[in-house]
């Protein structure tokens, strides 16, 4: 007892300090040193996740304004070019324009719309006559037996319980219908919208230009007045480009149908026309009616308008497209397929549709903003030529 009461009066004390490091078991950092997330940088974070929210839940509404701002600059197009035609003002422009789409549009529905009719019920009542055909196959070659055996045929007609099961599925028959009739007068409504803020957009370009400008700092608005009118152009020449595309497909196609001795010809080649909006994806959408159309004339007939519809987008695509898109667009290719995937699975039919338009507007946006504002980098210098840096001259 008495050796460790020595040996402790020896030992020296450590003090405070020594003795809280040491039992301690990392040293704490002065407060300057810790790390610390700005407020700003907390907010902004917060202010980007709350946009994307916005912009997901406000997405049908967005893309119907980016429509009707491709629709105002379609109307202002043609009012400039019926300003250097019969030299109207701009406002008269724009209304006659828009009176000419209206009497054109009412024209072909008057035109096509006895003869559409009329092909639809001649398709009606050449179903049976087709069935026949696929019967017929069915039974005369290898794969259409095979096909026949994985189905159980009823030559008997409907059972009690195929009945009774018909019947149990009318109330969602119904409904689907209800959906449907619901779908049409609701896209009408939007339709009617649609063009109307077009109009307004069109009228008065201006006010909503400045009013965008507004929201911008007031050091970044010249930018931002450049960013804006880059789009306009962009996107007016991609309208003008597509318009020539739609034209020169519809009349190929119309042509083509013609020589083939197809009825409606001129109506088919339309709509391969309205579809080819769609870059890559329209000429197959619009080949589907074309060639249930051809079934009715028969199956050779089919055969002929499919081969058709596949010389007309090879040509369309290698061809006719890269001139067009020379003079109107510079998306590649690659980027444009992977926008309509992209905005398709976002946003639907209206995505596909919009998803050309919207890559460019993203384009100009990325290429102004980060690109040349945040890199610092100049495109209209190539990339292979060396910066101009004082390692260039040693």
């Amino acid at each position: 007892m008495r050796q460790k009461t020595v040996i402790w009066l020896i030992w020296p004390m450590p003090s405070c300090d020594l003795w809280k490091a040491a039992m301690t078991d990392t040293p704490s950092l002065p407060p300057t040193d810790r790390p610390q997330v700005p407020l700003a940088t907390i907010l902004t974070v917060f202010a980007l996740i709350a946009l994307v929210g916005a912009i997901w839940i406000w997405s049908g509404l967005l893309l119907m304004a980016f429509a009707a701002i491709l629709i105002a600059i379609a109307l202002r197009g043609g009012a400039r070019l019926l300003t250097r035609l019969i030299g109207t003002g701009p406002r008269i422009g724009i209304l006659l324009t828009a009176l000419i789409a209206a009497l054109a549009v009412m024209l072909v529905a008057a035109t096509v719309g006895p003869a559409i009719s009329a092909q639809f019920n001649q398709l009606l009542n050449g179903l049976p006559g087709a069935w026949q055909q696929v019967t017929d196959w069915l039974n005369n070659s290898a794969a259409g037996q095979f096909i026949e055996r994985q189905i159980e045929v009823r030559p008997n007609g409907p059972t009690a319980e195929q009945a009774s099961r018909a019947a149990q599925q009318l109330p969602a028959i119904f409904g689907v219908l209800t959906g449907t009739i619901t779908s049409v007068f609701g896209g009408l409504a939007n339709l009617v919208l649609l063009i109307t803020m077009a109009l307004f957009l069109a009228l008065d370009a201006s006010t909503y230009s400045r009013g965008t400008l507004r929201l911008v700092p007031i050091r970044h608005r010249p930018a931002a007045a450049r960013i804006m009118n880059e789009m306009d152009v962009a996107l007016g020449r991609w309208m003008a480009g597509q318009a020539l595309d739609m034209i020169a497909v519809a009349i190929i196609t119309g042509l083509g149908l013609w020589a083939l001795g197809m009825p409606l010809a001129m109506v088919l080649g339309l709509i391969a026309g309205v579809t080819n909006i769609i870059p890559y994806i329209g000429p197959f959408l619009s080949g589907i009616p074309a060639v249930m159309f051809a079934l009715t004339q028969g199956f050779d007939m089919a055969v002929y308008v499919a081969i058709l519809f596949i010389v007309i987008q090879q040509v369309e695509g290698n061809i006719l497209l890269p001139m067009i898109q020379k003079f109107a667009t510079d998306t590649p290719p690659v980027l444009t397929v992977l926008a309509i995937i992209a905005f398709g699975t976002l946003f639907g039919f209206a995505g596909v549709v919009l998803a050309t338009p919207l890559l460019m507007v993203a384009m100009i946006l990325i290429r102004r903003i980060y690109v040349e504002g945040v890199l610092g980098d100049d495109l209209n210098i190539p990339l292979d030529q060396p910066p101009e840096t004082g390692l260039q001259s040693t």
